[in-house]
């Protein structure tokens, strides 16, 4: 009798019971907003930056309304306009280009590899044609960030990391987020501390920091930021930066304070869960792993696997079987958007020229979420499903 799945992909850990308490704190004394403080108090969104900041090893860091507002901030406190041109990678989610088409710029497509990184020869072929990178990391795998930055800052081009996927991550040691000039990361529920929606920008250069700042709506109460500037570097920035009002709540704050604290703890817990995905799907047949570097360190929150060369009614089949069994795979190769998955075709507000190789990776690319309420025991019953079902086909 074949095993079943019986697992939800979506249900994340609870909020602990100090991140309730905390909330709940914030609900009696009712100041939600962040610059709304009593005498002496500093406000939950305040601490939180500090933490972040001290977490990631960056002079400055801002909470804001969500990790799409993190992205189209930094390119405006970078200097982006309507108009300019902006690298991607071509294996990304929707708020990337999402965040370039909204400052008015124009996504430029970078190629994506079978390691599901961005191609750092494609990159340095487009590197004169741009002056700002927004790097996605995309399902948390980074790619040499040494050999990238030499690319970039030999022509010219500022780096905006997309962290979404690798808050708790580094490369060489580095964390993910200190390599550009910006690290932008996202609280989402779905993403490695969880508010529902939010999201965190760092930074150790004082104007664009400043400018960030200005930007998410702190109207002239900038003062009240302790992982900000010096209120000297706000003088001139203050009167020409808009507001354009997008700061994180002291409630969502509070939530995830305790969760930051514990993160260095749920990576490993994430880890264990990836390896034994892997393990198990290692020699299964017509699939290939993704090797994960010695320099990475990854946080396995997610998990990807090619099927690469199978024709499209295989890979749809494979779909089909594991969704039966109760294993939920998403698929980068389809022609339609479903749900969080869609491709860089899909966005057709900006240039979608051909890339064949990225079709090729894209067309192979399945991918799952890896929740902590997953067991060690539940992450090897998946993968001898797919295991199982990717035989069947294969090997007809």
């Amino acid at each position: 009798m074949s095993e079943n799945f019986t697992g939800n992909f979506t249900q994340q850990e609870p909020i602990s019971d100090e991140g309730i308490s905390a909330a709940l704190d914030v609900l009696h004394h009712g100041r939600l907003h962040r610059y709304n403080q009593a005498p002496g108090e500093t406000g939950e969104v305040a601490l939180l930056e500090q933490e972040f900041a001290a977490f990631i090893g960056a002079k400055y860091a801002l909470a804001v309304a969500s990790g799409g507002y993190a992205l189209a901030t930094a390119l405006r406190a970078v200097g982006v306009k309507p108009g300019d041109a902006v690298l991607c990678n071509a294996f990304t989610l929707a708020p990337v280009p999402g965040a370039i088409a909204a400052v008015g710029a124009q996504p430029v497509y970078v190629d994506v590899t079978e390691a599901l990184t961005i191609d750092l020869e494609d990159l340095a072929d487009k590197a004169g044609h741009a002056d700002v990178l927004m790097l996605s990391h995309m399902r948390g795998h980074i790619c040499d960030m040494d050999r990238l930055m030499a690319i970039c800052t030999a022509a010219g081009v500022t780096v905006i990391e997309d962290c979404a996927h690798t808050m708790g991550a580094s490369w060489r040691g580095v964390p993910s987020g200190r390599h550009g000039a910006v690290g932008c990361y996202s609280t989402q529920t779905y993403k490695h501390i969880n508010s529902g929606e939010g999201g965190l920008l760092v930074t150790s250069d004082a104007e664009i920091a400043a400018r960030a700042v200005m930007l998410s709506g702190s109207y002239m109460l900038y003062e009240r930021h302790i992982a900000a500037p010096p209120p000297e570097t706000f003088e001139n920035i203050r009167f020409e930066t808009p507001n354009i009002s997008g700061r994180m709540d002291n409630l969502r704050a509070a939530i995830l304070r305790p969760q930051l604290r514990d993160l260095p703890a749920q990576v490993t817990r994430w880890n264990e869960r990836y390896r034994a995905l892997e393990n198990g799907l290692r020699d299964a047949p017509g699939l290939t792993m993704v090797e994960r570097p010695e320099s990475e360190g990854f946080v396995g929150s997610s998990f990807q696997f090619l099927a690469l060369d199978w024709s499209e009614p295989m890979v749809q089949e494979l779909l089909v079987r594991c969704a039966a069994r109760g294993v939920e795979l998403k698929w980068f190769g389809a022609a339609e958007p479903t749900g969080f998955t869609s491709r860089y075709d899909s966005w057709q507000y900006a240039p979608t020229p051909k890339m064949p190789k990225s079709d090729r990776i894209l067309a192979a690319t399945l991918d799952m979420r890896v929740p902590l309420t997953f067991s060690l025991a539940d992450c090897a019953l998946i993968a001898r499903i797919i295991h199982a079902e990717a035989a069947a086909l294969f090997l007809v």
